[in-house]
C-alpha cells in the first residue's frame, strides 16, 4: 500500500503532492494547506500538501473497493458488556460523578484483499450511497493513516477569528421517535461546548445561533446545534485544540469525569473514531474539522493482518435504557457496515446480519 500516493479529499476539495508531516499543532498557524487527523487519544498528524484543487469525487466502480465479509465483523464490546457499561454509567450518574457519558465500541473485520484496499475507493462508495456533509479521505500510508469518513458532524470550523462547532446529540429512526432524553442530552453537550470555546474566545462572544435542529440523514435523524464564538487574537491552534478536544459530543459532561469512565469501560482505544478529521488552510485562516464519527480506518499493525475498523456509540444519561442504547449503536453502524462489506450497489438496509456482533465479538 505504500505505492499509493498520499492524498487528502474533503468533498470536492482534493490535495496531493505531500510536502511534509508533523505532529506539532503550531504548524497549523504557519503556511500552506494541511490535512489533519487527531485520534481520540490525542495523537495529532498534520500533513501539508502542495497541490490543492477542486474536482468531483470519482464515481464508485464495481469491484474497486473489496471490503470484509459481511459476517466477519466483531465488536470490542459485545451486547452483554455494552449494556453492563450503560448500567455502570447510570450508577456513576446516581452517585453524582457525571451527567452524561458517550459509551462506544470499535467494530473490526479482516481485509480479504489488503493489497487492493484503497480507502479512497471506499470514500467513492460512501459518497454514492451515503452522502455526508464532511465526507472525505486522508491517505498517508507511510504514516499509518488510512481513513474514509462519512461524518455528518462539525467539530470545528474557522474563518479568521470566528470559530464554530456543530454538536450532534440525539439520534432516532424518525423525528417522532426522538425522546426527552435526546433533547436533554443535546442541551448538556451544547453547554459543554460553550464552556470549551469560552476558554479561547473573547468573553461574551460565545453564542448558540441554532439549538436542536432536526436533521435527516440516511436511515436516521439527528438533533444538531450550532455554537459560535470569536477567538482572542492570541489564540492559535495550539490553544484551540487543547481547549476543545476531544469533542464534547463524543465524551460527556463533565468532560474530565466522562473521560475517566470511558477509560474504565471501553475495551480498546478509539483511534481516529471520535477524534478530529479535516483540513486547515493556514494561508487563508480557514478550516473545517469533522468529528470522526461514521468513519472507517485501516489498521495494518495487528498480528492477524490488516483490518478495517469502524466505531459506534451512544450518549448515556440517567434516562437511558441499556437495550435501547445498544440498538442505537446498531442503527448507526448497520447501513455503513453493509456498504463497506458489499461495496458499490450493496443492499444497505439495516438487517439482522449486522445486529449480532455479540456472538463473535470480543469482550472487555
Amino acid at each position: 500500500m505504500h505505492d499509493l500516493a498520499p492524498l487528502a479529499r474533503f468533498g470536492n476539495l482534493v490535495a496531493s503532492g505531500l510536502r511534509d508531516v508533523t505532529h506539532d499543532p503550531e504548524a497549523l498557524d504557519s503556511s500552506g494547506f494541511w490535512a489533519v487527523v487527531a485520534d481520540f487519544e490525542g495523537h495529532l498528524t498534520c500533513a501539508r500538501f502542495d497541490d490543492v484543487r477542486t474536482e468531483p469525487v470519482p464515481a464508485a466502480v464495481p469491484g474497486r473497493w473489496r471490503g470484509p465479509g459481511a459476517g466477519d465483523w466483531t465488536s470490542s464490546l459485545d451486547r452483554a458488556a455494552y449494556t453492563s457499561g450503560v448500567r455502570r454509567i447510570r450508577e456513576h450518574i446516581a452517585a453524582g460523578d457525571v451527567y452524561q457519558v458517550n459509551l462506544c465500541r470499535v467494530l473490526s473485520a479482516p481485509l480479504p484483499h489488503p493489497g487492493a484496499a484503497d480507502v479512497d475507493a471506499l470514500t467513492a462508495v460512501l459518497a454514492h450511497e451515503h452522502p455526508a456533509a464532511y465526507a472525505g479521505t486522508i491517505r498517508l500510508p507511510g504514516h499509518g493513516v488510512e481513513i474514509a469518513t462519512a461524518s455528518p458532524e462539525l467539530y470545528l470550523s474557522r474563518d479568521d477569528l470566528t470559530v464554530e462547532s456543530g454538536p450532534i446529540k440525539g439520534t432516532a429512526r424518525t423525528a417522532a421517535e426522538l425522546l426527552d432524553k435526546d433533547r436533554a442530552e443535546n442541551v448538556m453537550i451544547v453547554d459543554l461546548v460553550r464552556n470549551d470555546l469560552g476558554r479561547v474566545c473573547v468573553p461574551g462572544s460565545v453564542t448558540v445561533p441554532a439549538l436542536m435542529r432536526v436533521e435527516p440523514y440516511p436511515g436516521l435523524v439527528h438533533l444538531v446545534s450550532t455554537v459560535r464564538g470569536e477567538l482572542t487574537e492570541k489564540a492559535g491552534w495550539s490553544d484551540l485544540l487543547p481547549a476543545t478536544f476531544p469533542p464534547g459530543s463524543v465524551t460527556g459532561a463533565p468532560k474530565s469525569s466522562a473521560l475517566t469512565i470511558i477509560e474504565e469501560l471501553e475495551a480498546e482505544p478509539r483511534g481516529p473514531y471520535c477524534g478530529g478529521i479535516g483540513w486547515v488552510d493556514a494561508d487563508r485562516g480557514t478550516a473545517s474539522l469533522a468529528v470522526g464519527i461514521r468513519t472507517f480506518w485501516i489498521d495494518r499493525t495487528t498480528a492477524a493482518g490488516p483490518v478495517l475498523c469502524f466505531g459506534a456509540g451512544a450518549g448515556i444519561t440517567w434516562g437511558s435504557d441499556p437495550e435501547g442504547e445498544w440498538r442505537e449503536t446498531e442503527l448507526k453502524a448497520a447501513r455503513l457496515l453493509a456498504l463497506a462489506s458489499g461495496g458499490y450497489g450493496a443492499d444497505a438496509r439495516a438487517s439482522d446480519e449486522y445486529g449480532t456482533y455479540e456472538e463473535s465479538g470480543r469482550t472487555a
